[in-house]
């Protein structure tokens, strides 16, 4: 496995990276109304103390890593709300401030440091269909090319790339041709590192009908990219999603799925259950299936990173 140095601390001698879990559906579970384009960068507008006290609640649970309000947020969709080119940019390095602030107060009490090492800060870049908000973020049906795509997420790209963030995260990617291009922005960022995580419609395929053996082996060569893996997508995927990539890449993977609920399109709800000790049991074996990143995503929250950390802890765990 080809560790970035980034990661060195968190995942030398067979131990595990914990993400954070969801940040949407979790500010939903906390009260706030997100039923707008915008989805949490609606928060960062109204509320963003809200959205750095559950940055903190994260790391208080065990995240090691924490990623930003900032997947909903391009300029294109921020400056259809009437806001101008530079308060868009502005409302993005305040998502990417307030997880700074959340991680250094965390760190500052000498207590949160016995045993762990500083977090890390990702800021997360969505795919065009998040810009879309119509779905298209799990299909990749975008009828756009790279080069196209390549245009439409220059502008945050070099932006994020440009803050305190430690590294893009580039999640939910739908599409081989999303893929393609952020490397594409990968190799015009010369000191950028980056991860690329992909939704999954089946345990073979990507939400655009890929399947994940087709790709092209030189998507993750580039220097630059760091980690690469599945998020939001169902966790009965995750075993032979795991295995397949291990035969692909030799970086570190990524692996932080939804609840396990599904989310029905035509009525607008999620369905199912989800119960956080059960979702920090199955963690377990996909650390050892080989995994290395691993937290939540939709319908996650404290207690499930809570859960993983205390599985993954554990000194008898290897």
């Amino acid at each position: 496995m080809k560790i970035d140095p980034l990661l060195q601390p968190f995942l030398e001698g067979g131990r595990t990276l914990i993400l954070d879990g969801g940040l949407a559906t979790e500010l939903e579970a906390r009260g706030f109304d997100l039923n707008d384009p915008l989805w949490s960068g609606k928060i960062l507008l109204e509320d963003p103390d809200a959205i750095k006290q559950l940055h903190y609640d994260y790391l208080v649970s065990g995240a090691d890593c924490i990623i930003t309000a900032t997947y909903q947020t391009t300029f294109q969709g921020l400056m259809s709300r009437g806001l101008s080119h530079d308060e868009a940019a502005e409302l993005m390095r305040l998502a990417v401030r307030l997880a700074i602030e959340a991680r250094d107060s965390f760190w500052e009490v000498e207590a949160n440091r016995k045993g762990r090492s500083r977090p890390l800060v990702a800021a997360s870049v969505g795919p065009y269909g998040a810009f879309l908000a119509d779905g298209s973020e799990y299909t990749g049906d975008y009828g756009l090319t790279t080069a196209e795509l390549v245009d439409f997420h220059r502008p945050r790209w070099k932006l994020l790339a440009n803050t305190e963030a430690d590294f893009l995260m580039c999640e939910t990617v739908p599409s081989l041709s999303e893929a393609l291009a952020y490397r594409q922005l990968a190799q015009d960022e010369p000191k950028l590192r980056a991860a690329l995580s992909f939704t999954f419609s089946d345990q073979f395929s990507i939400s655009d009908g890929t399947k994940l053996m087709d790709f092209p082996l030189y998507l993750f060569d580039y220097a630059n990219f760091i980690s690469v893996g599945i998020n939001c997508s169902n966790p009965k995927h995750l075993p032979t999603v795991i295995e397949q990539l291990q035969t692909l890449s030799e970086l570190p993977i990524i692996a932080y799925p939804n609840s396990g609920e599904e989310w029905n399109s035509a009525d607008h709800c999620w369905t199912g259950t989800t119960h956080p000790e059960e979702f920090g049991t199955a963690v377990r074996e996909w650390r050892r299936m080989g995994a290395a990143l691993i937290g939540g995503c939709c319908r996650t929250g404290p207690k499930h990173i809570r859960a993983i950390s205390e599985r993954l802890r554990k000194p008898d765990f290897h």
